[in-house]
């Protein structure tokens, strides 16, 4: 069980516009994610430190940058999450074929995400 952050979202109105940003000011690279306007990001090689992410189109005016943590248990991670005072803001929700995602907020009221890698997820 890792419990470390593996994955990012940068929401933005013109997916395009920063997409290119990113490969322009630091050589990311991008590649389409299914039907939706999702872009994986690749920041990096697996050499060395860092994670990878995604751009995606603002579903929501005050979407923020989420930042998701590895968990081995989607439910248990739910429940400990739950119980130390955090709220579930988008329920647990099957990225097909990848595994299951949640996001929550602190009790500062920011948001996080949390993953479960399950390539059986539908």
């Amino acid at each position: 069980m890792s419990h470390r952050i593996v994955h990012f979202e940068i929401p933005c109105n013109q997916p395009e516009k920063t997409i290119r940003f990113f490969e322009e000011a630091f050589d990311w690279k991008f590649q389409k994610f299914g039907e939706e306007d999702y872009w994986l990001a690749i920041t990096g090689n697996d050499e060395g430190p860092g994670i990878n992410g995604a751009v995606m189109r603002k579903r929501d005016p005050n979407q923020p940058i989420v930042n998701s943590i590895d968990v081995p248990d989607m439910d248990a991670a739910i429940r400990r999450v739950e119980g130390a005072g955090g709220l579930i803001v988008v329920p647990k929700m099957p990225i097909p074929t990848v595994g299951w995602l949640a996001y929550f907020k602190d009790p500062d009221g920011n948001i996080h995400g949390l993953y479960q890698n399950d390539p059986q997820a539908k």
